[in-house]
């Protein structure tokens, strides 16, 4: 007994050292992140380990590891992500007041297994030498005749995309869903690009006139080359139009973490008013909490009304997405 002692003092010490830190998988990159971490630890004395890679990746280790997972966050981005981390079983309902306020409800799980964090919309852009504000109006008139020839798009492989048209589906139904996108392949000018700054840099050159892009890629661009002749117009702001489509960068509380009060700790803080500005203004998103104004850069492009429709709904609804984009021949 006296000489299992010591090695029950030494286990004891091993529970205490790291009852005072989380462990977070990340697909946001460390140079998002790492400042964030870093202020949290000078806040409260918290220790913040992270991993980062690809979202499919960090799913499959977290399904891998099962309950031997060290992982006490997943952070992703694209509602539809978090909606599959869910679905998949690998996080936890968290029952928080201060998420529950801080969080509005339709950037947010259902069941709250995850909590958007940062905002980012996926609207239109154009370019400034041809086209008018006034010529723009939402997602669904980028089918317009006036338009053929004009319209470049990212691949339909992005989750970005899918998630835009799994919430026209919610918005619309399937099959005026599919009359949508079916005409905007008729009025591509090119085929898809691999990915949005591509997509940005082709209009501002002259190649389209129009397209569809997230905000942050639209701000890191013209943060390098702001005389592009390139400029945002918020999507579907009229009357009965929705507003325009948002998605989130997010997390949730693994389901088998080790260290769940102080990863709910850690997520609540994220949300707060002292650390959203961290969280979103280094790439150029808005913060989710309302109480708090975006940076400058961002707050630049304007007021507009966001869609509440349930961002769950970007991943429920995301293979029908992705077969109705294939039907329509969004490649």
């Amino acid at each position: 007994m006296f000489r299992l002692f010591p090695a029950l003092l030494l286990g004891l010490a091993a529970i205490i050292a790291h009852a005072d830190e989380v462990v977070v998988y990340s697909a946001r990159n460390e140079q998002l992140i790492k400042p964030l971490f870093d202020a949290y630890t000078q806040a409260t004395g918290v220790a913040v380990k992270f991993v980062t890679d690809k979202e499919g990746a960090l799913l499959e280790r977290l399904k891998a590891e099962g309950a031997n997972t060290p992982a006490d966050m997943l952070i992703t981005v694209d509602a539809g992500n978090l909606w599959q981390a869910a679905q998949e079983g690998l996080l936890k309902p968290v029952s928080s007041k201060t998420l529950a306020a801080n969080v509005p409800v339709h950037l947010r799980d259902p069941l709250n297994r995850w909590f958007g964090l940062s905002l980012r919309s996926r609207t239109l852009f154009y370019n400034t030498r041809k086209v008018k504000p006034a010529d723009l109006s939402s997602y669904e008139d980028l089918g317009n005749p006036k338009w053929q020839g004009r319209l470049c798009l990212r691949t339909s492989k992005k989750v970005y995309n899918q998630s835009l048209v799994a919430m026209l589906i919610a918005q619309h139904g399937e099959a005026q869903t599919e009359k949508i996108v079916r005409s905007w392949v008729a009025n591509l000018a090119t085929d898809p690009f691999s990915d949005d700054t591509k997509m940005l840099e082709a209009i501002a050159a002259g190649q389209c006139d129009v397209g569809l892009a997230n905000t942050y890629y639209y701000g890191r661009l013209m943060e390098k080359f702001p005389q592009l002749p390139l400029a945002l117009f918020w999507a579907n702001q009229a009357k009965g139009q929705g507003g325009v489509h948002v998605n989130v960068s997010g997390a949730g509380i693994t389901l088998h973490a080790k260290h769940p009060e102080a990863a709910v700790k850690l997520l609540e803080w994220l949300s707060s008013e002292k650390a959203q500005n961290l969280f979103a203004d280094a790439n150029l998103e808005f913060p989710v909490n309302r109480k708090v104004r975006p940076a400058a850069a961002v707050a630049a492009w304007g007021k507009f009304r966001q869609s509440t429709l349930n961002l769950a709904k970007a991943g429920e609804l995301q293979v029908a997405a992705v077969k109705l984009m294939d039907r329509a021949g969004y490649k």
